[in-house]
């Protein structure tokens, strides 16, 4: 499912995943996603499996473009390596370019040479994304990111520079956390 309203009910459900996954890498405060939410900058999509949500994302359209933005994406440790993952990434994709009105998508992940983000990477590729050559340092965090980005539609013309692709994603960022 996919709501761009903030529900306490919901986001008690997927909290657990969400502090699991980033807690300690980054993780936008409660606040913040509440004003993204207020400023209907942000979409979450949940993956339930019996009820229970299994894994969930945080998405923002990114302004001059038609690309949906992958602010986060976390599966719920137990439901990893069974293609739950992917699974959420296909839905986000159909709803992209049915409902959200998007023809590519963009991730950023950490560029430090580490076991762990290489093989996010790895994932990301798996799941067709490319990785962009520009390493972004940004001024409050202080490990380097790059860009990774998918066409969902061949013929999309869509800039594939990593520079350009951080300036919409600063700007969404900054949108996030302005009042």
């Amino acid at each position: 499912m996919t709501v761009n309203q903030w529900n306490d009910e919901l986001w008690d459900k997927v909290r657990p995943i969400y502090e699991q996954a980033f807690a300690d890498k980054g993780a936008k405060p409660e606040k913040i996603i509440r004003n993204m939410f207020r400023k209907q900058i942000c979409f979450l999509h949940v993956c339930l499996i019996d009820g229970q949500a299994a894994a969930i994302a945080l998405t923002g359209k990114l302004k001059e473009t038609e690309a949906l933005l992958i602010d986060y994406l976390a599966v719920k440790n137990e439901q990893r390596g069974q293609g739950t993952g992917i699974r959420m990434l296909k839905y986000i994709e159909d709803w992209a370019i049915t409902s959200g009105n998007c023809t590519s998508l963009v991730i950023e992940v950490e560029a430090e040479e580490t076991p762990e983000n290489q093989a996010r990477i790895n994932f990301w590729e798996r799941c067709g994304f490319v990785l962009t050559d520009y390493i972004h340092h940004y001024i409050w965090v202080p490990e380097p990111y790059q860009a990774m980005y998918k066409k969902l539609k061949p013929e999309v013309i869509f800039p594939t520079d990593g520079e350009i692709l951080f300036s919409f994603i600063g700007q969404f960022h900054k949108a996030s956390f302005q009042g």
